[in-house]
């Protein structure tokens, strides 16, 4: 059964982000979620891998795939990737910069912390092949992303 902690994490996860798209404009989600909706899939899929090589560990038992790491990625992965390709498409650098600060924090500061409070650790990773983990992604959805304007036809000034 998930803990008092767990469940508030959860909630956290899933409406701040969510919330924070009533600022960014329609025109913004329109362009980018079709990457956001990818990369928000493949890390499903990259999660679905990394539960069964033992990567991490989340203390509440029965273990839930539902309850432990899909929070993860329909609370902050999806829209976090829609607020980074609205600040910074365009000027790569600048894009990878901000994810791996953003990356750097989630790996080094905000895992210890759950592991503090015991919602979950890493297992089979240390923190810094965690930041890898999750930082390559930034890439790929950059070029998903690179892929859809040249399909489309983006000239690069619709939301600005």
């Amino acid at each position: 059964m998930a803990s008092k902690r767990h469940k508030a994490l959860n909630l956290f996860l899933i409406l701040i982000p969510w919330l924070s798209l009533l600022f960014i404009g329609k025109r913004s989600i329109k362009r980018y979620s079709l990457a956001g909706v990818f990369i928000s899939i493949f890390e499903i899929i990259n999660h679905l891998y990394g539960r069964k090589r033992k990567w991490w560990e989340f203390y509440d038992k029965p273990r839930s795939f539902i309850r432990d790491e899909l929070p993860f990625d329909i609370g902050p992965y999806l829209p976090m990737s829609l607020w980074f390709l609205k600040f910074s498409y365009g000027n790569f650098k600048k894009f990878i910069s901000i994810n791996a600060i953003a990356n750097g924090l989630f790996a080094f500061l905000f895992i210890p912390f759950l592991k503090k409070i015991k919602i979950v650790r890493l297992n089979r990773l240390n923190y810094f092949q965690f930041f890898i983990y999750i930082h390559y992604k930034a890439y790929i959805l950059y070029a998903v992303q690179y892929l859809v304007e040249k399909v489309k036809g983006y000239n690069g000034v619709l939301d600005k």
